[in-house]
């Protein structure tokens, strides 16, 4: 017999590489088959509630890693409250309609303008349908799981009623109204943006000071006075009716060169020193109040676009930040330009079309039909020739853009339908105050955005999309009643949105419709269709009220910190608006996804990495720890070096639970298990850390702090498990006699981390778990499919914990004493040392109720206590007491590899130490006649 054969070297067909390319597929398609999602759900029937509700991504191409942040954190959190005693369904969503789909079906060569409405929507929903399948089966691939033979999807003719109920709603509490005022446009598009559909890019642009000559100067001013404005939009000169100044600023008014001006007071030194005044003179002091109602002539035209003469007004907008302190209003321009000109009276004056173009409208016939950018150059060389112009120059600043063009957006006066914010807005603040926000900060910013904003534009000028349910009368008054709204609801749930352009307004209006409005019982429909984020925003009804199993107000939303201004924005306006309630209990946000440099992921910049690529390289569980591992309270970093990191942590847990589950393959849980009270000191206090572990990653999952839980758990396989617990736990497992009770007492230990651990990281590494659980000796089939584990609580483990965690500081002085000894050359490895340690009093007290085999732990070959003091030059003074490290006397004894005098002292193993020689003789007799071979 060899030596080799009386080990209890463990075996284990779990392998040591994962191949999670091909096996996490294999284990998905298992998980298909056998309906664990649905499983899962019917063991959870009676239980608590949890609804996670999702935020629609846009159906458009492969995932990117942004998605993958999204949904693995989802998954993460729905996997864990369905093991933790929640009934916890996941409808997946999509965001489906808007102008990207347009945009692709153009790239293709696809003309809207020149196809039948009916016919272009097919080929977009057609398109976008395709886009959701492609995306359903990337986050399939990650891992996900959820009700994917039910996702909800804007397009859905049964969303799309909803939506229009939502609306129709919204109509008769009077928050809907159409109005002409200034929004923003994007050119690009052709059509209104939303807020949320805004970014902010910076771009070059000239920046001019503009002088107005007085006309009426209310016996204050002399009409040889000029008021200076500055502005960074030459282009709205042409359709100036005004200029504000602040009734709280003071003006001077001064002379300069001959010439008079007036400046905003606080401003009159910056603005000097940029128009290289070095020698002026203050006139006179004016209040704000007093220019109120003054007139003055355009520079370069008789009339100023509605009239002979432009309007000065008073307006506390204006600051003192930048510019002359007074600001020149082009009411169909600017949304505070209209604000101001509506309260004086003063019509909308935007003569531009939807490309941005110029039309006959403007006071200037060389402007007419030119684009607006180009525009800035003409301007302001006619106000050079009209002696206007006091200073031109360029600076770079931050810009809004369309964040699907990527092209500059204006500010545009167009007829729009709009829903109004003002009228229940202490509404929607109230239900934000309700709300718990992760993080905390999210309350304050979402509640400064509401505080803040406008009325919602929530009309587009697109074909792709619900079209807003409004019909019109002959008289061109708006239709809208509630029984023809729940008549067009009915029409889109069996027909779809189509319906609109396949039907005619007399067939899409209930039977008999008549008004007074009309009398000859004609109507036609509205063109414009709705917001996107009105469709999504309305997702609270179309999902979480009205499907089956699930709730309103759903328990969380979670989505990228932008959603502030976007779905956590719109879905709560709708919500409140409709319902009075907001449509979350709590919102989690997550910063956004950068490389490593803190860049955007950018083809231009070549730092784009792809999940896919990434799942067939190294599998989808090294992005889902990834994820786990991520701070998403702030941007995330990734790139193919942190990825590798991610990699080599999956290496070393999944080599740890392999060398725990070889070294249990002889365990049986049932007849082999030893009680806590009868383990060793050591196996008991990793029953308590294991526990107290076990509490710690719960109450984190509990708080979506999944980085903790990642950091706790690899930090226990890491340090109290590799580099500890399993470091001396072969001299036990390996040598001692395979039924031994320190063996089993260990294996007990070790079978409890497997099962428990296994569990804690199924949400975040849920095949290679599966995997693991296949080789466990549980109840059930799949982990999935049990319990996150109980914290078992020990009558003394607060006292185990405080010895034992003494202990670790005692093992650290004896580690850096043979680290000094080995690079001394006085040892190689640990196991050729023979440790002398002269306690200090706490120490030897500390010892002596530990309960355990301290030089097996220590896993030195000799261990000599001594109560008396050491001397000589290799004596080390520690915290714990004096160490000395010298090199074990004796022989190695081959099968457990100690150095100790006693080898050969058993006649019939003369090869073997006492300890081996009993072992050996107890568990293979036959060794004895048979002799051993090394």
């Amino acid at each position: 017999m060899r030596i080799k054969d009386t080990l209890n070297l463990g075996k284990t067909k779990f392998k040591m590489r994962g191949n999670l390319p091909v096996r996490e597929a294999e284990w998905q398609k298992q998980w298909e088959e056998n309906k664990l999602y649905e499983q899962r759900l019917k063991l959870n029937e009676g239980k608590p509630r949890f609804d996670l509700h999702d935020g629609p991504p846009f159906a458009n191409g492969n995932i990117h890693m942004g998605h993958s942040l999204n949904k693995i954190s989802k998954d993460i959190i729905v996997r864990f409250k369905n093991m933790n005693g929640y009934y916890a369904p996941y409808v997946p969503g999509w965001d489906t309609h808007g102008l990207p789909v347009e945009q692709q079906l153009a790239k293709k060569g696809v003309d809207r303008k020149t196809m039948d409405r009916a016919k272009y929507r097919e080929l977009c929903r057609q398109f976008a349908q395709e886009q959701v399948q492609k995306q359903m089966a990337d986050f399939k691939r990650l891992g996900v799981m959820a009700d994917w033979d039910h996702p909800y999807i804007t397009l859905q003719p049964e969303f799309e009623a909803e939506e229009i109920r939502v609306f129709g709603e919204m109509f008769k509490k009077g928050y809907i109204y159409k109005g002409k005022k200034p929004v923003y446009w994007s050119w690009s598009s052709e059509s209104t943006l939303a807020e949320a559909e805004v970014e902010y890019h910076d771009i070059k642009s000239p920046r001019i000071y503009v002088a107005f000559p007085i006309k009426d100067g209310k016996g204050i001013l002399d009409s040889d006075v000029s008021l200076v404005i500055w502005t960074t939009t030459p282009w709205t000169i042409p359709s100036n009716v005004g200029i504000t100044v602040n009734p709280k600023f003071d003006y001077s008014v001064v002379e300069v060169n001959g010439k008079k001006y007036v400046i905003g007071s606080d401003r009159l030194p910056a603005v000097a020193e940029d128009l290289g005044w070095n020698d002026y003179k203050v006139l006179k002091t004016l209040k704000g109040t007093d220019f109120d109602h003054m007139t003055y002539r355009h520079p370069l035209y008789d009339k100023n676009g509605l009239g002979e003469y432009g309007l000065v007004m008073n307006d506390t907008y204006v600051t003192d930040d930048d510019g002359t302190g007074l600001v020149h209003n082009a009411t169909g321009f600017g949304e505070d330009d209209y604000n101001v000109g509506r309260r004086y009276g003063i019509p909308v004056f935007g003569p531009m079309d939807a490309q941005g173009r110029f039309t006959k409208e403007v006071p200037d016939p060389d402007l007419v039909g030119m684009f607006y950018d180009d525009a800035n150059k003409v301007v302001a060389e006619k106000l050079e020739k009209a002696g206007a112009l006091l200073k031109l120059d360029f600076f770079t600043h931050s810009y809004p853009h369309d964040w699907r063009t990527k092209k500059p957006v204006i500010y545009r006066a167009t007829t729009q339908w709009f829903a109004s914010i003002d009228k229940f807005r202490d509404q929607i603040l109230d239900q934000i105050e309700k709300a718990d926000f992760i993080p905390s900060w999210g309350k304050t910013r979402l509640y400064n955005m509401i505080k803040d904003r406008g009325d919602w534009v929530i009309s587009r000028q697109r074909a792709w999309g619900v079209p807003l349910p409004i019909f019109y009368a002959e008289d061109d008054t708006p239709i809208v009643t509630p029984e023809t709204i729940e008549h067009v609801a009915e029409i889109f749930e069996k027909e779809g949105s189509n319906a609109w352009y396949t039907h005619s307004a007399e067939e899409l209006l209930p039977e008999g419709f008549t008004s007074e409005h009309s009398p000859n019982g004609k109507f036609r429909k509205e063109t414009d269709i709705l917001d996107v984020w009105f469709d999504s925003g309305s997702s609270w009804a179309g999902v979480m009220k009205q499907r089956d199993g699930l709730n309103f107000p759903a328990d969380l939303y979670l989505e990228g910190s932008d959603q502030y201004r976007g779905w956590f924005n719109s879905s709560l306006i709708t919500s409140v608006a409709v319902t009075g309630k907001a449509p979350y209990k709590q919102v989690l946000s997550q910063g956004f996804v950068l490389d490593d440099k803190g860049h955007k992921m950018s083809k231009s910049l070549g730092n784009v990495i792809s999940p896919n690529d990434v799942i067939k390289q190294m599998g989808a569980e090294i992005i889902r720890l990834w994820v786990a591992s991520a701070d998403t309270t702030s941007d995330v970093a990734v790139s193919q070096e942190i990825l590798r990191q991610s990699a080599e942590a999956y290496r070393k847990i999944r080599n740890t639970f392999r060398f725990m589950l070889a070294n249990t393959s002889d365990f049986d849980p049932k007849a082999d298990t030893i009680a806590y009270p009868d383990m060793a000191g050591v196996d008991q206090f990793m029953e308590v850390k294991l526990n107290r572990l076990v509490q710690e990653v719960l109450d984190a999952y509990n708080k979506y702090d999944f980085n903790s839980v990642y950091k706790k758990v690899f930090s226990f396989i890491s340090n109290d498990l590799s580099a500890f617990y399993l470091d001396f736990a072969k001299d036990i497992l390996y040598i001692d006699t395979q039924d031994s009770e320190s063996r089993r007492s260990m294996q007990t230990v070790i079978y409890d981390v497997l099962v428990k651990l296994a569990k804690v990281l199924t949400p975040i590494l849920p095949h290679t778990m599966e995997e693991i659980w296949s080789f466990l000796k549980e109840d059930e089939e799949y982990v999935q499919l049990s319990d996150m584990p109980k914290v078992d609580h020990f009558a003394n483990e607060d006292e185990v914990l405080a010895n034992w965690t003494e202990f670790m500081v005692v093992r650290s002085d004896v580690l850096k004493a043979l680290e000094v000894a080995r690079n001394e050359k006085v040892i190689g490895k640990s196991f050729e040392a023979h440790l002398t340690l002269h306690p200090n009093k706490e120490t030897k007290e500390l010892l002596d109720k530990l309960d355990s085999n301290i030089r097996q732990i220590l896993i030195v070959s000799e261990l000599t206590l001594t109560d008396d003091e050491l001397t000589g030059d290799n004596v080390q003074d520690l915290k714990s007491g004096q160490i000395l490290v010298e090199h074990a006397e004796g022989e190695v004894c081959p099968r457990c590899r100690r150095i100790t005098n006693d080898v050969g002292s058993d006649a019939r193993f003369p090869d073997l130490c006492a300890r081996c020689a009993n072992i050996v003789a107890e568990s293979y007799p036959e060794a004895i006649e048979e002799g051993l071979e090394k």
